[in-house]
């Protein structure tokens, strides 16, 4: 195979492989059936120029028959007249006549053959035309509700490039979402662990760790402090004057009482502004 022959042959691969696709199995059904439709047209056409053939022939041969009755009668007028040459040149003509006439009666039978074949050739190919027709529109309810059932298929099981397109969108929007939880979630808990302190403060974490017990202990030395003078209040018990105690002694008393109210009020606030400080 030479290579303007091979390049012919991919040519017409290469086209008949785009035609199949493009192919619509109901168009090439219905073309089928138009053309069938012609055919049997052409084959109307051709019994209706045979039969003109065949009746413009038996009109011919109506039409001798005709003058051989004519020299029929010319043969028996001249005999009577005794015309015996008129007699035989009218038989010759009516003998002549005749063979015409068995020619025009064998091409009648030839054409009336033909006739009755080509007739019987249309009542089959009609008979054809219509089983075809029947299958064609059978086909073509298959095709068409399988091309249905197929495209209701495509949409349910998103098999179609936009169904997949649209699962590849989800996919990666669900990953970009599962992405910004994980990040949220990872700054919560940095957040939370002081993480974010560290920079912009210049503590590290045993730091913070000492700085948080000092506070606790300081919150306990107040508490313990407060328990205590709580427990005091609850101890001491008011006394009654002496009879024998003069009034100036009384006052001496409370000055006393009011000097050490203030002395311990005074310590309670040197040891919180300690605590303070500390």
């Amino acid at each position: 195979m030479g290579i303007l022959s091979r390049t012919s042959y991919i040519i017409r691969s290469k086209l008949n492989s785009v035609l199949n696709r493009a192919e619509d199995p109901t168009e090439t059904l219905d073309y089928s059936y138009e053309q069938m439709r012609d055919q049997l047209q052409d084959v109307k056409r051709g019994i209706a120029d045979l039969t003109t053939q065949k009746k413009r022939l038996e009109m011919q041969k109506r039409r001798l028959e005709d003058n051989v009755e004519k020299h029929n009668e010319q043969a028996r007028t001249a005999v009577q007249q005794d015309r015996e040459d008129l007699a035989r040149r009218a038989l010759e003509k009516k003998k002549t006549k005749m063979s015409q006439i068995e020619d025009l009666e064998r091409q009648i039978a030839d054409l009336q053959n033909q006739q009755d074949q080509l007739i019987e050739k249309k009542n089959e190919l009609q008979n054809r035309i219509e089983e075809f027709r029947t299958k064609k529109e059978t086909m073509k309810a298959r095709y068409e509700a399988a091309e249905a059932s197929s495209t209701v298929s495509e949409a349910m099981t998103a098999t179609g490039e936009e169904f997949e397109d649209v699962g590849r969108a989800i996919e990666r929007a669900e990953e970009k979402t599962e992405d910004m939880e994980a990040r949220a979630a990872a700054l919560d808990e940095l957040h939370e662990s002081g993480a974010f302190d560290d920079v912009i403060s210049d503590k590290d974490q045993i730091d913070r760790e000492l700085e948080q017990l000092s506070s606790d202990s300081g919150v306990e030395a107040e508490l313990e402090t407060l328990k205590s003078e709580v427990g005091e209040s609850e101890t001491e018990t008011p006394s009654e004057p002496a009879d024998d105690v003069e009034e100036g002694d009384l006052e001496d008393v409370a000055d006393i009482e009011d000097d050490v109210e203030d002395s311990e009020i005074e310590a309670e606030l040197a040891e919180l502004q300690d605590e303070e400080n500390n």
